[in-house]
C-alpha cells in the first residue's frame, strides 16, 4: 500500500504526459481543468447535500450509515477529480457510479442494516405493563 502512494503521483504524471503526446499539451492542461472545476462542484454539492441529510435525520425523518456513506463517497469522489491525473479521475469515476460505489461498500464493509422507518409497525401493537425498580440506585446508599 504505501509503495502505491508513493508511486501514484509518478503514474499520474507519466499518464498526463501520455495524454499531451497523444493529443497535445493543451488537450491534457484543458483536461486537468476540467476535472479540477468538477471535482470541485461535486465537493460543494455534497457538502450541501449532507448537511440537508443531517438535518433530516435529527428531525427524524430518515436514518441510516448508508446516507451517511453515501455523501462521504462522493466527497472522496470530488477530491480523487481535485487530483490532476488519469488514473484518480478513473478511480473517481468508479465511486460515482451509485451501483460499484455500492457493491464496493459491500466488499469493505460487508452488508449494511436495514434502514429505519419511523412509519412502520414490527411489532403486534400490545401495550405491556407493569412497575419496575432501579437496582444500581438502591445499592447507592
Amino acid at each position: 500500500m504505501r509503495f502505491l502512494l508513493i508511486l501514484l503521483p509518478w503514474l499520474e504524471l507519466f499518464t498526463l504526459i501520455q495524454l499531451g503526446i497523444e493529443t497535445s499539451a493543451l488537450t491534457a492542461l484543458a483536461w486537468v481543468l476540467l476535472t479540477l472545476f468538477l471535482g470541485l462542484a461535486l465537493l460543494q454539492r455534497q457538502g450541501r447535500d449532507m448537511f440537508e441529510h443531517l438535518r433530516e435525520e435529527q428531525q427524524g425523518r430518515v436514518l441510516g450509515p448508508q446516507l451517511l456513506l453515501d455523501d462521504m463517497a462522493l466527497g472522496l469522489a470530488g477530491l480523487l477529480l481535485i487530483v490532476p491525473g488519469l488514473l484518480t479521475d478513473f478511480a473517481a469515476l468508479l465511486v460515482v457510479l451509485g451501483p460499484l460505489r455500492r457493491r464496493l461498500a459491500r466488499a469493505i464493509l460487508g452488508p449494511q442494516p436495514e434502514r429505519f422507518r419511523p412509519g412502520r409497525e414490527e411489532g403486534t401493537g400490545e401495550t405491556i405493563e407493569g412497575t419496575y425498580r432501579r437496582i444500581d440506585d438502591e445499592r447507592k446508599f
